[in-house]
C-alpha cells in the first residue's frame, strides 16, 4: 500500500506543473495593463508606475515569472496582491463561505441524485425509469448559470421567498437556493450513473442465484444489489465534492456571495493575475488531494488496483 501511495503522489507532480503552467499562461495573456486597472481614471506618475512594475516583476519574461511563482508555491507562498496582502490569506478568509455552499450543495445532490437514480433503476423500462431519463437529459443540457439566473429571478425577486443575493440571512436560508441550483445540475449525472450501475447489477448472475435460494426481494435489492451498485457511485461522489468547490465559484458570482468566487471575479476585473492564479491553483490542489484520497480508498477496497 505504501508503494501504491508513493506512486500516486508522484503522478500528481506533472499534473500540478501542467495545470499551473496553463493557468499562469492564460493569466499572463489577459488583455490590459494591471497597473492601469489599479490606478483607474487618474493615472500615476511614470516613476511610480515603474516602481510598481519593478516591485511585482511585471516586466520579467513569462518563464521567469512562472519560475518565481513556482518557487514561492513550493514554500507555501501564493504571492501577494497589489495592496501587499498575502493571496493565501485572502483565500482562507473567504473559503468558509465557499466550503459551506459546496457542502450544502453536495448533500442535496446526494439526496436528489441517489433517490432518482435508485427509483429509475428499480423500475427499468417503466414510467419511473422514463422520468429519471427525462430529468437527467434536461438538467445535463441546461447550463448551470441559466438555472441560477432563472431561480434567482423567480424565487428571489418575483416571489420573494429568499434573498436574491448576499448572505445576510446566514446559513442555511442564504445558502439553500444557490446550493439547490448547484445540486440540481450536478445530481443529473449522479442519477444517471446510479441508475445505470443498478440496472447492470440487477442483471448479474449472483442475484439470480440469490433469488433462486429464496431470499426475499427486499434483501436481494438492499443487501446485495445496492451495495455493489454503489461502488462506482462512491468513487464519483468523492471526486464530485472537490468539483463542487470549483462550481461554487460561478454560483457565488451570480448570487453575490463573499466566497472565493467573488474574489476571483474582482481579481479578474482588476487584472490581478497573482490572485487569479492563486485561487485556480488552490482549486487544482484541492481536486488532486480529493482524487488521491479516493484512489487510496479504492485501493483499500479493491487490492487489485494496487498492482
Amino acid at each position: 500500500m505504501l508503494g501504491y501511495t508513493v506512486r500516486r503522489i508522484l503522478q500528481m507532480v506533472p499534473v500540478v506543473l501542467g495545470a499551473t503552467f496553463i493557468i499562469y499562461a492564460l493569466t499572463f495573456l489577459m488583455p490590459g495593463d494591471p497597473v492601469a486597472a489599479l490606478t483607474g481614471s487618474r493615472p500615476l506618475p511614470e516613476s511610480t508606475v515603474q516602481q510598481i512594475r519593478l516591485a511585482y516583476r511585471l516586466d520579467d519574461p513569462f518563464l521567469v515569472q512562472y519560475g518565481n511563482y513556482m518557487l514561492g508555491l513550493l514554500q507555501g507562498n501564493f504571492g501577494i496582491d497589489f495592496f501587499g496582502r498575502p493571496v493565501l490569506g485572502l483565500i482562507l478568509e473567504r473559503l468558509p463561505v465557499t466550503f459551506a455552499l459546496a457542502m450544502t450543495a453536495w448533500v442535496l445532490k446526494l439526496a436528489i441524485g441517489l433517490a432518482i437514480g435508485v427509483y429509475g433503476g428499480l423500475r427499468n423500462g417503466q414510467a419511473g425509469d422514463h422520468f429519471a431519463l427525462v430529468f437527467t437529459v434536461i438538467f445535463l443540457g441546461i447550463p448551470g448559470f441559466v438555472i441560477a439566473l432563472g431561480a434567482q429571478t423567480v424565487f428571489g425577486v418575483q416571489l420573494g421567498w429568499v434573498d436574491p443575493a448576499g448572505i445576510r440571512a446566514g446559513w442555511p436560508l442564504a445558502f439553500i437556493l444557490p446550493a439547490l441550483v448547484m445540486a440540481i445540475e450536478a445530481s443529473a449525472g449522479l442519477a444517471r450513473l446510479t441508475r445505470t450501475s443498478l440496472v447492470d447489477v440487477l442483471r448479474a448472475e449472483y442475484l439470480r442465484t440469490a433469488r433462486a435460494k429464496g431470499l426475499s426481494p427486499r434483501r436481494v435489492i438492499w443487501g446485495h444489489a445496492l451495495r455493489n451498485a454503489m461502488i462506482p457511485v462512491v468513487t464519483y461522489l468523492g471526486l464530485s465534492l472537490a468539483g463542487m468547490l470549483g462550481g461554487a465559484v460561478i454560483i457565488e458570482a451570480i448570487f453575490n456571495m463573499p466566497g472565493i468566487g467573488g474574489l476571483m471575479v474582482t481579481a479578474i476585473n482588476n487584472k490581478e493575475g497573482t490572485v487569479v492564479v492563486g485561487i485556480a491553483t488552490m482549486l487544482v490542489l484541492v481536486y488532486l488531494v480529493f482524487n488521491l484520497l479516493v484512489d487510496l480508498l479504492y485501493g483499500i477496497i479493491d487490492p487489485r488496483v494496487r498492482i
